[in-house]
């Protein structure tokens, strides 16, 4: 292979943009999984909060001898 054709193989390579796209849908991809897991982790702890709110009125008691913690 002479260099002419190593140095056209690597402009192509260079000026190809269907790789570009690829790696913006897998960053995009990354956020939004991480905003996925941010939501859910924080409307997790509110939920246990609830859950555990309604234990307590339930059993009358101030969060002793619950069942189970979330």
């Amino acid at each position: 292979m002479t260099f002419q054709a190593i140095k056209t193989s690597v402009m192509k390579f260079v000026k190809d943009e269907d790789g570009l796209t690829i790696v913006e849908y897998a960053v995009a991809g990354g956020l939004i999984t991480l905003g996925a897991v941010a939501a859910f982790s924080t409307l997790g702890g509110t939920v246990c909060g609830v859950i555990d709110a309604l234990e307590d009125a339930i059993r009358g008691t101030n969060a002793t001898g619950t069942i189970g913690t979330c």
